[in-house]
């Protein structure tokens, strides 16, 4: 996919069709042709890295946000606390961590569409997220494995994660996602392959954070596969991976990505701020 960036926009490719940085912007004054090209770019390059925002806050960010489409809550099941409704804070002291391989809120009929990060509080070292591309890694899988997997659906489940937490902390009552409080978090399905809305490109939608099984096929064969496919995504030409540093903010498409967060700093404090925008019903190859 060919990207076409005015001058201003500063792209530096980390891969072929993979992760770039962007420099010389400030995400909290761009303009409509910028934030046009932003959204191009990284449903082409599906992670974006920005350096030395670090006059963002959390209002510029959600500000930002609804300049690239519709701003969600900050999660469907967590309380944002002391933070606005549109943020969800990743706190390392209050078990805000994501050390599991996964793509966001999948667990949902319409999981979001992109993510923007900003890291607030970071260890001296370690805590580095990388991404893994679902669209170059189905892409390099055998015909005859794609051919099946074009057909097969899996199952989505947030309960392992958040089923206490929202039982017990929120006493039943969540935020509001796509116009209903979440009361329950009843598995979803969603194909294994995902033909993405806007590329029309396909990737692999599954994920070990909120994939429980694939439907319609024994448990052994469901683990088999899933372990495949898992093995496959996370190969080490199929990522990207980021050092954090003061005033950086991630944009990734969660439509053609997973990502791991390093749990590698030990007790030092780790907080990250996340939005997340509207997404669509995931759609398969065959409709």
């Amino acid at each position: 996919m060919t990207v076409s960036t005015p001058p201003q926009l500063r792209l530096t490719p980390l891969g072929p069709d993979f992760g770039a940085e962007i420099d010389g912007i400030d995400l909290a004054r761009l303009t409509d042709e910028e934030v046009q090209s932003l959204r191009e770019t990284l449903v082409a390059y599906k992670v974006l890295f920005v350096r030395g925002q670090d006059g963002l806050d959390d209002d510029a960010q959600i500000e930002f946000g609804r300049r690239l489409g519709e701003v969600t809550a900050g999660h469907p099941v967590h309380d944002s606390g002391d933070v606005a409704p549109e943020v969800y804070a990743l706190d390392s002291q209050d078990g805000g961590f994501s050390d599991v391989w996964h793509t966001d809120v999948t667990f949902v009929r319409r999981p979001p569409a992109i993510s923007v990060l900003r890291a607030v509080v970071l260890p001296p070292n370690g805590g580095d997220t990388t991404w893994a591309d679902s669209q170059l890694a189905y892409e390099s899988l055998s015909p005859g494995l794609r051919a099946y997997v074009d057909t097969l659906t899996a199952v989505h489940d947030g309960n392992r994660e958040f089923g206490y937490y929202l039982a017990q902390r929120r006493q039943g009552r969540g935020n509001v996602w796509d116009g209903e409080v979440v009361t329950a978090l009843t598995p979803v399905e969603h194909p294994v392959v995902r033909v993405h809305p806007e590329s029309g490109r396909k990737g692999l939608f599954v994920n070990p954070g909120f994939t429980s099984h694939i439907a319609g096929v024994s448990e052994y064969e469901s683990r088999g596969l899933l372990d495949i496919l898992y093995a496959h995504l996370t190969k080490p030409e199929h990522l990207v991976r980021h050092r954090w540093r003061r005033g950086d903010v991630a944009l990734w498409d969660n439509r053609s990505t997973a990502h791991y967060a390093n749990r590698d700093y030990g007790d030092r404090h780790r907080v990250m701020h996340r939005i997340t925008l509207r997404g669509d019903e995931p759609v398969g190859p065959r409709g």
